[in-house]
């Protein structure tokens, strides 16, 4: 039988003395890990019991006596070794590759050993270019990354920054989501530490778009808010701009306080009709209606009989109030200390 034994750099195993080459012989009763003359089929597991050390000697051997096998390990009583295995040789027996300093590697220009890929430097990476152990991926610094170029530990995911985040982009540690900065954040886009939602600027954030820390709620700006929308601290309830408030406040409108909260104005009807003033309306000017500026900046209308007018907002917001009906109006007027000079110094629009 042949196969592969390593040897201490003076030709010695387990106190024996070899000579390479050279036949030996044991007597006695054979017992592998307790006597006999060890030796291995496959060169790279060999390296399972010795260091893998360009010191040490490496030999082909052949068994020609009794030959006891347990797993990956063989011994014998009569052993025949043949020739001393360059170093060099060794590596492309122990790999499947090219140009690779380990063993067992499948893949080309490993630095390390058990990698599938190419130009990995640590143990058991899959992929390409990994520095580090266990990696799953390709261009990974560190260890045990499922992913690509993630720099850090126990990242799943691609191009992370810090330990143990799941998600893509995290910059930081325990992070799940994607492009948090910070630590254990919960969620997507979130800066700061321990957010559990989305886009939070701050820590111990529970929700979505909060500045600040401790916030428990939505788009609340400070610290310390259960509820939403709040500017401000340590706020109970929603909508507020102030500190300590478990009730919602009354809001301001046309520059005078109001019976209506912040959120009677987002369920208003009032509302729900500006929001339905169009943007970027065109309309066509034909030649006889257009000022002389016009015809200067727009010389085309000669061949075609005018041209396309994009409208500006307040424009467009007049076209929007003129094609209302009565009612409609009557809506917009209702709005509590409706003023309508205000009115139109913001939108443009002309209440006649």
């Amino acid at each position: 039988m042949k196969g592969y034994k390593v040897f201490n750099q003076d030709w010695t195993c387990r106190g024996k003395q070899y000579n390479c080459p050279g036949n030996f012989e044991e007597e006695g009763k054979l017992e592998v890990c307790e006597h006999g003359m060890h030796f291995c089929e496959n060169a790279a597991d060999c390296f399972n019991y010795y260091d893998f050390d360009s010191n040490n000697k490496v030999a082909e051997v052949i068994a020609y006596g009794t030959v006891l096998k347990e797993g990956d390990k063989s011994c014998t009583d009569k052993l025949e070794i043949v020739r001393e295995i360059p170093w060099d040789e060794v590596l492309r027996i122990v790999n499947t590759g090219k140009n690779c300093t380990g063993r067992c590697n499948t893949g080309d220009c490993n630095t390390g050993d058990y990698n599938t890929g190419d130009y990995n430097t640590g143990d058991y990476n899959t992929g390409d270019y990994n520095t580090g152990d266990c990696n799953t991926g390709d261009y990974n610094t560190g260890d045990r990354n499922t992913g690509d170029w993630n720099t850090g530990n126990r990242n799943t995911g691609y191009r992370n920054t810090g330990n143990r985040n799941t998600g893509d982009w995290n910059t930081g540690d325990w992070n799940t989501g994607d492009w948090n900065t910070g630590d254990w954040n919960t969620g997507n886009r979130n800066t700061g530490y321990r957010n559990t939602g989305n886009r939070n600027t701050g820590d111990w954030n529970t929700g979505d778009y909060n500045t600040g820390d401790r916030n428990t709620g939505y788009r609340n700006t400070g610290d310390w808010n259960t509820g939403n929308r709040n500017t401000g601290d340590c706020n109970k309830s929603s909508f507020n701009t102030g500190c300590f408030m478990t009730e919602e406040q009354n809001i301001m409108l046309f520059n005078k306080p109001s019976d209506w909260t912040y959120r009677d104005w987002l369920h208003s009807d009032a509302r729900y009709m500006l929001k339905k003033i169009k943007k970027d309306v065109v309309e066509w000017i034909y030649s006889e209606d257009m000022t002389d500026e016009e015809k200067e900046q727009n010389p085309e209308y000669k061949t075609t009989g005018g041209y396309l007018k994009v409208l500006d907002e307040s424009e467009c917001g007049q076209i929007w109030w003129d094609n209302l009906t009565e009612k409609e109006k009557k809506v917009i007027k209702d709005i509590p200390n409706f003023d309508k000079d205000i009115f139109e110094e913001i939108t443009g629009i002309k209440i006649k």
